[in-house]
C-alpha cells in the first residue's frame, strides 16, 4: 500500500509561485521546488502510513533554459533540472516541478505523465527517494502528487498552504453534515463545518488552558484530536481542568484520559486519541508530524522548546498558550497575565519572543533524565529548583484557551480582516487589556533567524538537536 500524502506549502513560498510563474499573456510557466519529507510510519488516527512534503526552497528556471510556452504548453530545458537533483541529493530533499495551466483546471494532464514519466527514471537513477509534482490551476486550485517509483504516483490527499492563514484542502468526501453544527454554519457558511471536521489538531498539555482548549475543539466539530500529557490529576486540579471529578484523584486518573472520556461522551463524532507521555518522547514523532495544527498548553520550558522547531522543520503551526497570574501584594498590585503566540516560518519564534528559557529547559532536561544529579545540583545552588505552584482560577484559563482557539478559526476564516492571525496577543486580566505584541527575529536565531531548517523536514538526529 502507497502512503497518504500530504503536501504543504509555506504562505511564502506559495506567493513567490503564483508571482514567478504569472504570464501577462496567459502562457503556462514552470519553476522547481525543494521539498522536505516526513515519513510517518503510521497516521495516530487511522493506522495507515502517510508522507508529508513541506516546500524548502522555491528554485526559478533560468530564462535562457526556457524553449517555449503557449496557453496549453510550456517547454523548458532539463539542464537545470540536473542541478536540482544534485541539491536535492546534497541536502537530503525531494524535488519538485511545478507548472501552470492558467485557463483550466488543475489535473494532470497526459503528457504531463509521459513527460514526467522520463524524468523519474531520471531522478530515481540518482538515488532520490521521490519526485513531487505541482499543477496550479485557475481559481487559485492547486494539485499535486508523488512519485513513488518510475511507474507509480500518488495523488495528494491534502495540499495546504500555511501562513497567517490556514488553508487546508482536503477531501471532504464523506464528511456529513451535522446537526449540532447548522448555528456555526449560519455564521461562516456551508464550508465551515465539513472543513473542520477534517482537520487534524494535537493538544500538549491537558490542564487548565489544555483541557479547557480540547473542550472547545471538540465542541467545535473538530474531527480528528490528540491530546498529550504526562500527569494524573490531583486534588488541586479541580479547580480548572475541564471534565476532572474528584473521584478521579482517588483512582489516579490521567489528565488525558479524562478528557477522552468527557469528549467521548458527549457523543459529538470527534476521533479521539490520547498519549501519556512527555512530547519530547520518540514514540510520539509520528503523532505530532501528522497535525495541521498544534496547541502547546504546557508550562514546560523543555518541551516547548521542541514544538518550537517541529513548527519550523514541518510547517505546523503552533499556538502556544501562556499564563502568568502573581497574587498582589496589595489591592493594585496583581498581575493576570495571558499570551496567545503563532509560531510558524516567518515570524519570531518563542526564544525571540523570550518565552522559553533555555537554561530552565536544560534543568528539566536533567530532572527528567537523572533525578539524583538534579537534585544534587539544586543543593549546589546550581539549579533553580520546583518553587511554589503557581496561583490558577478556571476563569482566566479558560478565557485564554477562548483566545487561542479565536486564533485558530481567524486563521481557517479570516472572520477579522485579511491580516491573518495576531502573531503575538496578550491579555492583562487585572487591567481589561487586550494588545498585540511582537518583536523582530534575532539574526543568529538557529530557528527563525534563518530559512535553512524551514519546511527541511526529518534530520538526523530529529529536528537537529543532539541528546
Amino acid at each position: 500500500m502507497s502512503p497518504a500524502l500530504d503536501i504543504v506549502l509555506l504562505e511564502s513560498h506559495e506567493a513567490a509561485l503564483r508571482s514567478l510563474l504569472h504570464r501577462e499573456d496567459g502562457s503556462e510557466a514552470a519553476a522547481y521546488v525543494l521539498f522536505g519529507i516526513a515519513t510517518i510510519d503510521a497516521d495516530p488516527w487511522s493506522g495507515q502510513p502517510r508522507t508529508r512534503l513541506i516546500s524548502h526552497e522555491i528554485v526559478p528556471i533560468a530564462a535562457d533554459e526556457m524553449v517555449s510556452s503557449s496557453s496549453v504548453h510550456v517547454t523548458w530545458s532539463t539542464k537545470g533540472f540536473m542541478r536540482l537533483l544534485g541539491l536535492a541529493q546534497q541536502r537530503g530533499l525531494v524535488p519538485g516541478l511545478v507548472h501552470t495551466h492558467p485557463g483550466a483546471d488543475a489535473f494532470f494532464s497526459d503528457q504531463d505523465d509521459r513527460n514526467e514519466a522520463e524524468l523519474v527514471r531520471t531522478t530515481f537513477n540518482k538515488g532520490l527517494p521521490g519526485l513531487a509534482s505541482l499543477v496550479f490551476g485557475q481559481d487559485g486550485a492547486i494539485a499535486g502528487r508523488l512519485w513513488f517509483s518510475a511507474k507509480k504516483a500518488v495523488e495528494a490527499s491534502s495540499i495546504s498552504v500555511i501562513g497567517s492563514r490556514i488553508r487546508i484542502g482536503r477531501s471532504l468526501s464523506g464528511i456529513d453534515e451535522t446537526e449540532f453544527l447548522a448555528r456555526q454554519a449560519t455564521l461562516f457558511g456551508k464550508g465551515f463545518n465539513p472543513m473542520v471536521r477534517a482537520v487534524r489538531i494535537g493538544v500538549v498539555g491537558c490542564g487548565g488552558t489544555g483541557s479547557a482548549v480540547a473542550s472547545l475543539l471538540a465542541r467545535l466539530g473538530i474531527g480528528f484530536l490528540a491530546l498529550i500529557d504526562n500527569d494524573t490529576i490531583d486534588t488541586t486540579n479541580l479547580n480548572r481542568v475541564h471534565g476532572s471529578h474528584a473521584a478521579d484523584v482517588s483512582a489516579g486518573m490521567a489528565k488525558v484520559d479524562i478528557l477522552v472520556r468527557e469528549i467521548e461522551a458527549a457523543g459529538l463524532g470527534t476521533h479521539v486519541i490520547a498519549r501519556k507521555a512527555w512530547v519530547g518522547d520518540p514514540a510520539l514523532r509520528d503523532l505530532l508530524r501528522s497535525c495541521d495544527v498544534i496547541f502547546g498548553c504546557t508550562d514546560d520550558h523543555q518541551g516547548r522548546l521542541m514544538l518550537n522547531r517541529l513548527a519550523h522543520y514541518y510547517g505546523i503551526p503552533l499556538i502556544d498558550v501562556g499564563l502568568r497570574m502573581r497574587s498582589a501584594r496589595s489591592d493594585a498590585d496583581y498581575d493576570m497575565t495571558g499570551r496567545v503566540s503563532i509560531i510558524r516560518p516567518g515570524v519570531p519564534c518563542l526564544m525571540c519572543l523570550g518565552v522559553v528559557n533555555p537554561q530552565l529547559a536544560a534543568e528539566e532536561g536533567l530532572r527528567r533524565n537523572d533525578p539524583a544529579e538534579y537534585e544534587r545540583r539544586k543543593a549546589e545552588a546550581y539549579v533553580a529548583g520546583g518553587g511554589d505552584p503557581a496561583p490558577a482560577v478556571v476563569t482566566f484559563t479558560t478565557s485564554i484557551a477562548c483566545m487561542a482557539v479565536d486564533e485558530l478559526i481567524q486563521g481557517l476564516t479570516g472572520f477579522r480582516g485579511g491580516g491573518g492571525m495576531s502573531h503575538n496577543r496578550i491579555r492583562r486580566f487585572d487591567r481589561m487589556e487586550d494588545r498585540a505584541m511582537t518583536c523582530s527575529p534575532i539574526p543568529s536565531c538557529p530557528v527563525c533567524g534563518s530559512k535553512a531548517i524551514w519546511g527541511h523536514g526529518d534530520v538526523v538526529p530529529f529536528l537537529g538537536v543532539i541528546g
